[in-house]
C-alpha cells in the first residue's frame, strides 16, 4: 500500500482553481518528467487549454521534480516567456533561465511561394547549363587530343586503352551473354503466344531478327555497360580526386584528358559495338531455343530464314548506334568523375548521377536513331 500511495503522490497533476475575482489559478504538482508526460498526454492538452484561457496565476511550488523537457514544454506554451504571476521554487526557475540564452529551432514548415519555386528552377537551370558547358569543354579537349595524337602517334596511351577494353569489354562478356540469352527467350515466348492465334509462326524469325539486331542488342549492351563500366570509371576518377592523384598528375604536367578521358572514350567506342554483336547473338540463340520448343521451328530453318528477314544494313545501324553509345557513356562517366569533390558523400552521389544520366542519354540517342533511320534497312 505504501508503494501505491507514493506512486499516486508522485504523479503529475494539473488543477484549475477559480479564485474569488473570477480568474483562474493553475496549480501543478507531482513529478513533471518526460516519462510521466509521455504516459499522460492529457496533461499537455491541459497546459495548452490553460494558456488559451488567459489564466492569471501559475503555481508550480508543489512540483517535486521538474526536468528540462517539461520546462521546455511549459516555456513554449507560455510563448517563450515566464508569466507575470508565477509561484515556483528557485531551483526550478533556473531551468527557465536557460532558454532565452539559446536559440530554439524553428519547427514551422516553410511555405511554398512563387518566388521560392522560381528560385529553385533558376538554380536547376544554372546547374544544368554549367554541366552542359563542362561537357562541351571535355568534348572539345578530346578533339584537340585526337589532333595531337594524329601528329604524334608515339603519345597514344596504348596501355590505358587496352586495360580499359579488357575491363569494360572482356569482363562484361558473361553478364551481357546471360541477359541477352534470357531476353531472347522471353521475347520469343511472348511473340509465339500471339503468332499462334493467327497461324503466322514463321514470322517470329522476322520479329526476333529486327528487334534484337537493330534495337535490343545494342540497347541492352549499352545499359549494362553504363551501369557496370560507366559507374566504375566515375568512381575511379573520383577516388583519384579524393587521394589527390589528379593534383599529382597536374604537378607532373600530365594531361588529365590525354591519360584518363581519351583511353576510356576510345575503349568504349571500340568495345561496345563488339559487345552489342555478342549480346545480339546470345539473344538470337535464346530466341531459337524458345522458338524450337514452342513453335517447332528448327535451328536450321531459323538460320536460313534470318538473312532474308533482316537486311545487312540493320547490322551496320546497330554497330553505329553502339559506337555512339560507347562515346556518350565514356564522356558522361568522365564528366561526373571530375565533378566529384574530395569526400565520400560526393563520390556516391556523382556515381549515381553518372549511371542515371548515361542510361537516359543512351535511350534518348536510341530514339533519335529510330526516327532518323525509320525507313532504312526494312525488308
Amino acid at each position: 500500500m505504501g508503494d501505491i500511495n507514493n506512486s499516486l503522490k508522485n504523479q503529475p497533476l494539473l488543477e484549475t482553481i477559480k479564485q474569488d475575482d473570477g480568474l483562474f489559478q493553475i496549480r501543478l504538482s507531482g513529478d513533471w518528467t518526460l516519462n510521466n508526460l509521455v504516459a499522460m498526454p492529457e496533461l499537455i492538452k491541459g497546459i495548452k487549454q490553460s494558456v488559451n484561457n488567459n489564466s492569471s496565476k501559475w503555481d508550480l511550488s508543489s512540483i517535486n521534480i521538474l526536468d528540462t523537457a517539461s520546462a521546455l514544454l511549459l516555456w513554449q506554451a507560455w510563448g517563450q516567456k515566464t508569466p507575470a504571476n508565477l509561484d515556483i521554487k528557485p531551483e526550478h526557475l533556473r531551468l527557465f533561465a536557460l532558454w532565452p540564452k539559446q536559440a530554439l529551432p524553428d519547427m514551422e514548415t516553410p511555405g511554398f511561394s512563387v518566388q521560392s519555386i522560381l528560385t529553385y528552377l533558376s538554380g536547376e537551370l544554372t546547374s544544368a547549363t554549367s554541366q552542359l558547358l563542362t561537357f562541351i569543354t571535355i568534348l572539345g579537349q578530346l578533339l584537340l587530343d585526337t589532333g595531337h595524337l594524329l601528329r604524334y602517334p608515339r603519345d597514344v596511351p596504348w596501355s590505358e586503352i587496352s586495360i580499359t577494353i579488357y575491363d569494360a569489354g572482356v569482363r562484361a562478356l558473361g553478364i551481357t551473354a546471360l541477359v541477352g540469352f534470357l531476353i531472347g527467350i522471353v521475347l520469343s515466348y511472348l511473340s509465339a503466344l500471339q503468332l499462334k492465334l493467327f497461324g503466322a509462326e514463321i514470322y517470329i524469325i522476322d520479329i526476333l531478327g529486327l528487334s534484337v539486331i537493330r534495337e535490343l542488342g545494342p540497347l541492352l549492351a549499352a545499359i549494362l555497360v553504363a551501369g557496370r563500366s560507366g559507374s566504375a570509371m566515375t568512381a575511379q576518377i573520383g577516388i583519384m580526386r579524393v587521394t589527390e592523384e589528379l593534383d599529382a598528375l597536374s604537378a607532373m604536367g600530365i594531361s588529365h584528358s590525354l591519360r584518363l578521358v581519351l583511353p576510356k572514350v576510345i575503349a568504349l567506342t571500340v568495345s561496345l559495338p563488339l559487345l552489342s554483336v555478342w549480346t545480339s547473338v546470345a539473344a538470337l540463340i535464346g530466341g531459337m531455343f524458345s522458338a524450337q520448343n514452342t513453335l517447332d521451328i528448327s535451328y536450321q530453318q531459323f538460320l536460313l530464314k534470318l538473312p532474308d528477314a533482316v537486311p545487312l544494313l540493320n547490322v551496320f545501324i546497330g554497330l553505329g548506334k553502339s559506337a555512339v553509345f560507347g562515346l556518350m557513356i565514356a564522356l558522361i562517366a568522365c564528366h561526373f568523375g571530375f565533378r566529384i569533390k574530395p569526400n565520400t558523400e560526393s563520390l556516391g552521389n556523382e556515381t549515381t548521377n553518372s549511371v542515371v544520366a548515361a542510361i537516359t542519354v543512351v535511350i534518348m540517342v536510341d530514339a533519335v536513331f529510330a526516327i532518323l533511320f525509320m525507313d532504312v534497312g526494312m525488308p
